[in-house]
């Protein structure tokens, strides 16, 4: 079982990124998929996660009204779009999968991605 999370970059601040995550090795179309994200010196936090279907999409306050979540289950990938990105974003963004229902805490999710940087310079 792998996930594999791409398209981080340095991007300036109220720019944009998409993030990929593909999955691989199990089918994940009936389980969550979730970013989190851990800046320098601090613990790993919860972004954004999505359910099976699509739908049950929780948001961190911290990304609400400018990130969304979607997933493409005939890929096995799910995505982050950034918008209006700020210098706060900076950190290394992880996405997780697991096999039940939608769930904002790491210890929630069994299979992670290797994480892509993501640098909003001010």
């Amino acid at each position: 079982v792998q996930l594999q999370a791409s398209g981080g970059g340095l991007v300036q601040a109220g720019g944009s990124l998409r993030l990929s995550c593909a999955a691989s090795g199990r089918t994940f179309t009936r389980g969550a998929m979730a970013w989190f994200r851990q800046a320098p010196g601090k613990e790993r936090e919860f972004v954004a996660v999505i359910g099976w279907s699509g739908g049950g999409t929780y948001y961190a306050d911290s990304v609400k009204g400018r990130f969304t979540i979607s997933r493409d289950n005939a890929k096995n990938t799910v995505y982050l779009q950034m918008d209006s990105l700020k210098p706060e974003d900076t950190a290394v963004y992880y996405c997780a999968a697991n096999g039940r229902a939608v769930a904002v805490r790491p210890g929630s999710y069994d299979y992670w991605g290797q994480g892509t940087l993501v640098t909003v310079s001010s």
